[in-house]
């Protein structure tokens, strides 16, 4: 039983035996996880796995063809457009390689989601970009700055006041330290978990790196064939007793994995 269900508490989200395939290619074969208000968890497991359909169905962006979805309680599945349009209103998103826009200054992309890409209240929505930016330890000089003049870092940086500016409910981070050195990964990873804090947001990260997934996260699940095969809290990852997950923690070449 996950973290708070045992309280009567409703989980932030609940996916209960999902199953999603291409063609012939079962990809989720039954996936079943809970995700409780303020926690942050972290899905792992090799590439093919299945982690990004996961997130992809949670977010609507395809449908699983059995199974269910809730978040707060709710069904999310087969949702109308305007009800959907609601739903997605609770979430942010960390994309993998920032995904800002190139043509728009950081201030713009920033306020992004609170404009729709509008071009209007420019001097309040400034303000609301340079709060966001300080949340993540940058300051003003960078909101008319394009973010091919930004480093990696910086950029992921962004990214996050991105997805953070709306105050969503719900952050999806997806693998949110790829391409980072260990130190600009571990000051992301930090920023993680003082948002998650200060905030009081759920997180739902998918992630190879384990620094990361130990740092971040209040439990991890590992994704396995379709399936999660096994949970628990953090400081269990290395200690799992599961050989697939001791396998896949570990970089071992050898074990059940192949």
């Amino acid at each position: 039983m996950d973290r708070g269900e045992c309280a009567g508490e409703t989980p932030k989200i609940k996916l209960i035996n999902v199953a999603k395939r291409f063609g012939d290619k079962v990809v989720l074969d039954g996936v079943n996880l809970s995700v409780m208000p303020g926690e942050s968890v972290a899905i792992i497991g090799g590439s093919g796995t299945g982690k990004s359909v996961t997130l992809k169905c949670i977010l609507g962006l395809l449908t699983p063809e059995a199974g269910s979805i809730e978040v707060d309680g709710r069904e999310i599945i087969g949702l109308s457009n305007r009800d959907a349009a609601a739903l997605r209103a609770k979430f942010g998103m960390l994309f993998q390689g920032s995904a800002l826009f190139d043509s728009l200054p950081i201030w713009r992309n920033v306020s992004f989601g609170l404009t729709q890409g509008r071009l209007r209240d420019s001097a309040n929505m400034r303000r609301v970009a340079q709060e966001n930016l300080e949340r993540v330890g940058l300051g003003a000089d960078v909101l008319d700055r394009f973010p091919a003049e930004l480093s990696g870092g910086m950029q992921k940086r962004v990214a996050l006041a991105r997805a953070i500016a709306p105050r969503p409910e719900i952050v999806f981070f997806d693998e949110p330290t790829t391409g980072l050195d260990p130190i600009r990964a571990d000051v992301i990873n930090d920023l993680i978990v003082s948002l998650v804090v200060d905030l009081g947001i759920t997180a739902l990260t998918i992630t190879h790196d384990m620094v990361s997934a130990r740092k971040i996260a209040h439990r991890v699940a590992m994704l396995y064939q379709g399936r999660i095969i096994w949970h628990g809290p953090r400081d269990r990852l290395y200690d799992s007793g599961n050989p697939y997950v001791d396998q896949f923690v570990q970089g071992r070449a050898d074990g059940p994995i192949k």
